[in-house]
């Protein structure tokens, strides 16, 4: 709209002044809350949509508590976060879209310590000399993984990348065919080693290596045998691969390290808890891999960081590398790691303190309590046009975890009632996702799966009590 259009006053209508509408009293907490000058910014723009509308012929209330309603509606939207709590419903405990792993209490608390207090990140309180930030952590890490020394960066991805640039620039690094893995968001090993400097020579065939297929071309310009954990995929039938107890001896005899790239990387049996097993970081070292990288985020149920453990001379040459400054973890990182590392320290209490843990072991009986309790009061809010029932689920892991194996869930299936029309279950997701707290399920067989693995007792109420948003929105 020209400056000459907004000057035009709407016949039999004046818009309130700006100055006027600033000094009324309840413009006071506007300002207080947000400041003047975000405030007159606002202002403005509600008025010139208000005078738009009048000049379009349009009869918008501009009494003055309206026009500051519709201020503080913009002003609330404009600094509304848009890093937002959900629900997760999707059956995936560690979902990389949202979020990972849940830190515990400890951790939390840690975290808000750090926030608010200078920290002893690289100072050393007993000699009262610089020190090295790894340190918070490194003794922890060594007593669970068994490795000589660490070094902690941003996440996994980081790690690998760092490790390869500080050892294989301008070398070669051999890797299974099989192994050559994508994940999400298109990370590559491949590209990786190109962008680290390092030389992809793959052998083997995708479903089949050998130990002879590494000892063939493992040379003077070999850098690293290196093993990556085939995180999101599972090859089956007629396969063969090398185990890290087979690869290492070779390695040795040849004077190369072998490096493993764990992704998930647990650092406790599963199984003891009646979970699948997955390879933890000691058992890894203790079969002859000299360095091994892994996330903080996954099964170990930390912050997102990478770990780098393994020989500590390998370990002093990466820390060395410019990289390690640029990825490396902040103090909050490290706030939240050290509590989290700290419950390792009680195994047996992990189920009831590590919130990742509690997670996957939930028993089935415990959800489908839930989806019992939750199936009529969601199908009241709904209505007809859509039928609700608790169903048994298969919930997974994820983030690379054990990517073939379910573990037995249950919660609520919803479909359309017979005779909808349209796209009924599309209409009622993002009704889900529009709640004050968005509910994020999955859509799959014509139905709307709501897991409720990730949804524990004390959250039950919360949860229900948005179903009031939900009533008479029909399915259109």
């Amino acid at each position: 709209m020209s400056p000459s259009m907004r000057e035009m006053p709407a016949p039999h209508v004046r818009l309130p002044a700006v100055h006027l509408l600033l000094d009324d009293a309840g413009c006071a907490p506007l300002l207080a809350r947000h400041g003047r000058e975000q405030v007159v910014a606002h202002l403005r723009a509600v008025l010139d949509a208000l005078r738009a509308r009048l000049l379009a012929g349009q009869a918008p209330d501009v009494a003055p508590a309206a026009i500051l309603a519709q201020l503080d509606a913009r002003l609330a939207a404009a600094n509304a976060s848009k890093l937002r709590p959900v629900y997760n419903l999707t059956g995936t405990v560690l979902h990389t879209n949202l979020g990972r792993a849940l830190l515990p209490d400890a951790a939390v608390q840690a975290v808000v310590e750090a926030l608010q207090w200078p920290m002893n990140l690289e100072w050393d309180i007993e000699t009262g000399a610089r020190g090295d930030r790894d340190n918070l952590v490194e003794e922890q890490l060594r007593a669970l993984t068994g490795a000589e020394a660490v070094t902690i960066v941003n996440n996994n991805a980081a790690a690998v990348l760092l490790m390869l640039n500080a050892l294989a620039s301008d070398r070669e690094v051999i890797v299974s065919r099989g192994e050559l893995v994508e994940i999400g968001g298109a990370f590559r090993i491949p590209d990786i080693m190109s962008r680290a400097g390092a030389q992809l020579r793959e052998v083997g065939t995708t479903n089949r290596t050998h130990l002879k297929d590494y000892a063939e071309f493992a040379g003077e310009r070999t850098a690293l045998l290196m093993k990556v954990h085939a995180s999101n995929y599972a090859i089956t039938g007629f396969t063969k691969e090398v185990s890290v107890a087979e690869l290492a001896p070779l390695a040795r005899e040849r004077g190369i390290p072998l490096a493993v790239d764990l992704g998930s990387g647990t650092l406790v049996d599963l199984e003891r808890w009646g979970l699948p097993h997955e390879t933890t970081v000691r058992e890894t070292i203790a079969a002859g891999a000299d360095l091994v990288t892994f996330s903080g985020d996954k099964l170990l149920g930390g912050p997102q960081c990478g770990v780098i453990a393994g020989r500590k001379d390998l370990i002093a040459a990466i820390k060395k590398n410019p990289l390690k400054r640029a990825l490396r973890v902040s103090k909050l990182t490290l706030a939240a790691l050290e509590p989290v590392l700290n419950l390792y320290r009680a195994p047996d209490l992990l189920p009831q303190r590590l919130t990742t843990l509690r997670l996957l072991t939930r028993p089935a009986h415990a959800m489908r309590a839930a989806a019992e309790a939750l199936c009529a009061p969601l199908q009241d809010a709904l209505g007809a046009s859509y039928v609700v029932a608790a169903a048994p689920m298969a919930s997974q892991i994820g983030s690379g975890a054990l990517p073939v194996d379910r573990l037995p869930s249950h919660g609520l299936a919803i479909r359309p009632a017979p005779g909808t029309r349209g796209n009924p279950l599309g209409v009622l997701e993002r009704r889900l996702r529009a709640l004050p707290r968005p509910v994020i399920g999955r859509i799959a067989d014509d139905t709307l799966w709501l897991d409720l693995r990730c949804l524990e007792d004390d959250q039950r109420d919360a949860f229900q009590a948005q179903f009031a948003h939900l009533q008479g929105g029909g399915a259109a």
